[in-house]
Formats: C-alpha cells, structure tokens, sequence
C-alpha cells in the first residue's frame, strides 16, 4: 500500500523550501510596500504559481514515476477548480464589508496560512481514517473482494478491492454536491454578512468591535483589547474556506486515498497561488458564467469513481483528461456564451 513513508526525501526537501521561500518573499514584500495588485501584477503571480506547480509535477515524475505525475496534476487541477467557485464568496465577502484592495491582499495572506495548516490536518487524519475503513476481505455473489490493494482488479477471476466507507460515503457526497452545485447562483449581492449565522456566532465567541482600524486586526477600545471588524472578515473568510474544504478534501481523495504527500503538495501548490488569482477574477465575474457546470460535472465523475473503484479502476491518467478536459470546455464555453450575448 502506498504512503508517505515512500515519498523521495528530495522530494519533501524541495516542496518545504519552495513553500517557506515563497512565503517569506511574500510576506517582505506585503510589509515593504502594501498595495492594491493591479490586474498584470496578478497575471504574472499567476503564472509563476502555476509554473512552479508544473515543475514541481515533472520533479514528482522524475522521482516517483508517471503515476505520482498524474496523481499530482488531477489533485491539482480539482482543487483549482473547486477553488475557484470559493473565490466568488471571497468576492462578495469583500464587497459587502467594502474592504479596499490593500486590505484584501492583507487578509488573503492570512487566510492562505490559516489554510495551509488546516489543509494538513484534514488531508494527514483523513488518510489515516481511510486506511482503518476498509471492510474485512470477504466473498459475495460469486466475486472475492481482496484485501491486497496492489493487485490490480481481475474480471476474469472476479477479483476485486475490498470497499472503503468513508470514501464511499464521500462518493455519494460528492455526487449530491454536484447535482446541488447546479442551482447555485454564480453570484448572490443580497446576502447580509453581518445579520447571518456565522457571523453572529463568531461576534458570539470573539469581542468584535463594529469598526475598522486601518489594517489592524485588534484595537483597543475603553482600554480593553478587542478584535477589529477586519477580524471579523479574516474570520468569515477562513471559515468559508473550511466549508469549502467540504468538497475539495474528498474530492482529491479519489486520487491518492494512500498518499497524504501528493494530496498536500498539490493541496498547497493550488491554494499559494489563489490570492493573485482572486484579484484576476475580481474584475473578471463576467467570463466564468458557466464554470459551475463544469464543477458539477468534476464532482459528480469524482463520486462515480468513488463508488465503483472497488470493481472499476478509473486510471489517474483518464482523470486528469477528464477534469483538465472539463474544465477547459467550462471556460471555453463562458467565453462563447459572453461572446453571442454582447452581438
């Protein structure tokens, strides 16, 4: 069974040096000169992030093999793909608290950090929880399901892997999350971030004040420390994120279930290069009108091969062609639906 104990030490080396790299260049550069990022400084941050990614893929492939290569890029491209949708609510999140570009690279780049270490938890605890799920080796109707996962399926025999709950329970998830994903608004400028439940509950478990004080994230008020209302939005925004983390964990468990170093790496890779991405897309909510149809169709194949995995091995080659393919086509078809509107 693969694990982490397998992954190349080189391996770990490089993806623990680029991440601390990036994020202590990151960071001088946010405390030497704080803007706004305009739309060609996203562009090209995106670019560097991406690239890194599909480096960091070819040194995964020259360690570990093509599988590990593909492993990689599908885990990537899902949570790229999942993430995106998450950017929209940053959007409006931003919007309704009417906080300003300086401040929106301000509590991006905590949320990312929030988000590095909340990532590990679930992807390390859910591998964990995966490898003490499968049910016992056992016989029905005619088909032995195995025990040893390295032996591929053999219809001739009727062998096959033994099922797991959990990720069968996330296959059905993922497939309801899909069909649920449909009637979603790209967009929804009516919600009341301060009147809803998670705010109240965070105003519950915090001292908020209802003001903002510059870029700070506590003040104090009648001589006592109490959290700023940009807390209150870094809250909200990180909160989100976990909500979120709903669908994507599962989602690029169907990839690596035994891997918990692909499913990181590629994890971080996707959620480092989010912030210049998000100011791309905020000024772009126009060109990706029908991205959540290719979402709900990301997430519904991942279910399906979820639920038939122990009798139908779905390569992650054919994944990664499937998700790459269905999300260009998404894109595509944004454009081309923009373009026939403005004839």
């Amino acid at each position: 069974m693969a694990s982490s104990l397998s992954t190349s030490p080189l391996l770990i080396i490089i993806f623990t040096l680029v991440v601390l790299g990036m994020f202590l260049l990151d960071l001088g550069i946010m405390k030497k000169k704080a803007k706004a990022i305009s739309n060609k400084e996203a562009a090209i941050w995106t670019s560097i992030w991406i690239s890194l990614s599909m480096l960091f893929s070819g040194f995964i492939w020259w360690q570990s093999g093509f599988e590990k290569f593909t492993q990689f890029q599908s885990a990537y491209w899902i949570e790229q793909a999942l993430s995106v949708d998450n950017l929209f609510v940053f959007i409006l999140i931003f919007s309704y608290f009417k906080i300003e570009g300086i401040l929106q690279h301000k509590i991006l780049l905590w949320g990312i950090i929030g988000a590095v270490i909340f990532r590990a938890i679930f992807i390390f605890a859910g591998v964990e929880l995966i490898n003490l799920s499968y049910l016992p080796e056992f016989d029905f109707i005619g088909c032995h399901f195995s025990s040893d996962h390295n032996t591929p399926i053999n219809y001739v025999t009727k062998t096959f892997l033994k099922p797991n709950l959990i990720l069968t329970f996330f296959g059905i998830f993922l497939i309801f999350a899909g069909v649920k994903s449909l009637k979603k608004s790209n967009s929804d400028a009516s919600e009341n971030y301060d009147n809803n439940r998670l705010s109240k509950l965070l105003s519950k478990l915090f001292r908020i004040s209802t003001k903002f004080d510059g870029s700070k994230f506590f003040t104090r008020e009648n001589n006592k420390l109490i959290a700023t209302r940009l807390f209150l939005v870094l809250l909200i925004v990180e909160t989100t994120d976990l909500i979120f983390a709903v669908d994507s964990i599962p989602a690029i468990f169907s990839i690596a279930p035994n891997d918990p170093f692909i499913l990181y790496s590629s994890n971080i890779f996707a959620i480092l290069g989010l912030r210049s991405m998000y100011f791309l897309l905020s000024n772009s909510l126009g060109l990706f009108s029908k991205l959540k149809y290719g979402l709900a169709v990301i997430l519904t194949f991942i279910g399906l091969k979820m639920l038939v995995a122990p009798i139908l091995h779905v390569s992650s080659t054919l994944s990664l062609a499937i998700v790459f393919g269905v999300l260009v086509c998404s894109i595509a078809a944004s454009f081309i639906f923009l373009e026939k509107e403005k004839i």
